[in-house]
C-alpha cells in the first residue's frame, strides 16, 4: 500500500527514542561476527532451524544468569540479529509491538519521549537530528553528536536498541545524556524532561522586515502536503515575495509526503527513481493536480535533513528550481516496506533504493548543497514560532547563519529565479 511505505528507517529512528520498546538485541553482534570469521558463501537458502534450536537449548540449560533467560527477549534478539546481519545497518530492522505501535504513532504526528532520532554509525549512537519544538531541540541537542552515556552509565559497545531502551521512559521524567562532540572529542551533559510530543508537519512566518516566508517542514508525517498548500497559500495572500523552505532536522516519513511537497515547486517531471533489486528503475512522476507556486526561494539542508527531505532536496536541485543552502545532507536511500509478524512485531526492510530524477544515488551520500554555509557551533537554529515579533536587527544577530545565507541569497535573485521557473 503506497501510502504507508516509508522511504528510510530515520523517521522510525525517531519513534523508537521517542516513544518506543527497547527490546534487547542480544545476538546480532555474535551472528555478524561468526558470519564473517566463517567467510564461507552460503551454500543453502533454508534456515538452519536445529543449529538455532541447539543455540536455545544451550542457553536455557547452562546459563548462569537465569532472569536473563526470558524466551519473548531471545526470540526478538534472535531476529533483530537475522536483520543485522543483512549490513543494512540503520534501515532494515525489526520492530517489537510497541515499537510498530510508535512508528504508527510518529507518522501520525504524536509521540512521548525527548523528541530525538539517532542512528548507529561507526560503532557509535550518533544523533541524527532533534525534532523541531521537542525537548531535545529545547536543550540544545546537535547533529552529529555522539551519545557516549545516559545517565551517567557508559554505553560504548552497546547496540542501537540497547541504548534507546536506556533513554526512554513516560512524559515528565528526566534523562541525563552525556554527547561527545565527534571532532573535539569534548563532551556535555544535558537534562532533558522528556515531553508528549505533537509534531505539526509545516509551520511559517515572515522573516523580520520582510515579505520572505519562511517555511519550516519538520516532518513527512500524514496531511504535510495538505499542510503545505495551506501555509503557501496563506503566505501568497498575504504577500509573500519569496520563500525560504527549510528542510533541516528533518528525518523524513512517508513516501507520498515527499511526493506531495515537492510536487508542489516542481510543474513537471519526475521526483524520484526508484530502484529494485534487479537494477530496475521506475520514474515517480511529479503530481500535477496539485497547487503550484511560482514564487523564488531557496532551500535549506543540513546533516539532520534525511530519507523524504533528501527526496525533495534532490528533486527540486535536478530541476534547477531553486537553490539549496547548507551542508551535506544524511544520505539515505533505502525504501522500506512493513512486514508484519503473528504478534504484532514487523519487520521493515529495504526492498527499493532511491534515486535523484538525475539518477544521482544518496545512500551514504547525502544531498550536496549549492551553497554550503556550516552553522556555527554556538548558532540557532531558528524556527517559524521564535520570530514573531522580531526585529530585523535581532534577525540579524539571531546566529543561524544558514538562513541569513538564504535570506540574502533569495532577496538577491528574486527575479531571476521566477523567471527561470516560470521558462521550464
Amino acid at each position: 500500500m503506497k501510502t504507508l511505505r516509508r522511504v528510510s528507517f530515520i523517521g522510525l529512528l525517531v519513534v523508537v527514542l521517542v516513544f518506543g520498546v527497547g527490546a534487547g538485541v542480544l545476538l546480532d553482534r555474535g551472528v555478524a561476527a561468526a558470519n564473517a570469521a566463517s567467510g564461507a558463501a552460503e551454500t543453502s537458502n533454508q534456515l538452519n532451524v536445529p543449529l538455532i534450536q541447539e543455540a536455545w537449548n544451550a542457553i536455557q540449560g547452562h546459563y548462569v544468569d537465569r532472569s536473563a533467560v526470558i524466551s519473548t527477549t531471545l526470540t526478538y534478539g534472535a531476529i533483530s540479529g537475522m536483520v543485522s546481519a543483512l549490513g543494512d545497518t540503520g534501515h532494515s530492522v525489526f520492530l517489537s509491538p510497541e515499537m510498530v505501535k510508535a512508528e504508527q504513532n510518529y507518522t501520525q504526528g504524536q509521540f512521548e519521549g525527548i523528541g530525538a532520532e539517532v542512528q548507529s554509525k561507526d560503532g557509535n549512537v550518533v544523533i541524527v537530528a532533534p525534532i523541531s519544538g521537542s525537548p531535545a531541540q529545547k536543550a540544545g541537542i546537535r547533529p552529529g553528536e555522539i551519545i557516549a552515556k545516559v545517565d551517567g552509565q557508559d554505553v560504548t559497545g552497546l547496540t542501537l536498541e540497547q541504548v534507546v531502551s536506556k533513554i526512554l521512559g513516560p512524559a515528565g521524567t528526566k534523562v541525563t545524556l552525556t554527547l561527545r562532540d565527534p571532532a573535539t572529542g569534548q563532551t556535555r551533559d544535558l537534562t532533558i524532561t522528556r515531553a508528549r510530543i505533537e509534531v505539526a508537519p509545516v509551520a511559517w512566518q515572515f522573516l523580520p522586515g520582510s515579505k520572505v516566508a519562511h517555511v519550516q517542514i519538520s516532518a513527512f508525517s500524514t496531511g504535510v502536503s495538505a499542510d503545505l498548500q495551506k501555509a503557501l497559500a496563506d503566505a501568497q495572500k498575504q504577500g509573500a515575495t519569496a520563500l525560504i523552505v527549510d528542510l533541516r532536522n528533518n528525518p523524513g516519513g512517508l513516501l507520498d509526503g515527499a511526493v506531495g511537497v515537492a510536487s508542489q515547486f516542481l510543474n513537471g517531471g519526475n521526483v524520484l527513481l526508484e530502484k529494485d533489486a534487479q537494477g530496475k528503475e521506475t520514474p515517480v512522476a511529479v503530481e500535477s493536480n496539485v497547487p503550484k507556486t511560482n514564487l523564488p526561494m531557496v532551500v535549506l539542508i543540513n546533516g539532520g535533513t534525511a530519507s523524504a527531505s533528501e527526496i525533495v532536496a534532490g528533486a527540486i536541485q535536478d530541476a534547477g528550481r531553486a537553490k539549496l543552502v547548507g551542508e551535506t545532507t544524511f544520505g539515505t536511500g533505502t525504501v522500506l516496506n512493513e512486514f508484519p509478524l503473528s504478534d504484532g512485531s514487523a519487520l521493515m526492510l529495504a526492498v527499493q533504493e532511491w534515486l535523484t530524477p538525475q539518477g544521482r544515488v544518496i545512500w551514504h551520500t547525502g544531498i550536496t548543497p549549492d551553497v554550503t554555509v556550516a552553522q556555527p557551533a554556538n548558532g540557532t537554529i531558528l524556527i517559524p514560532d521564535q520570530e514573531k515579533g522580531m526585529t530585523p536587527a535581532q534577525f540579524q544577530a539571531s546566529g543561524d547563519a544558514q538562513l541569513l545565507a538564504a535570506f540574502n541569497l533569495v532577496t538577491g535573485r528574486q527575479s531571476q529565479q521566477a523567471m527561470n521557473f516560470n521558462s521550464r
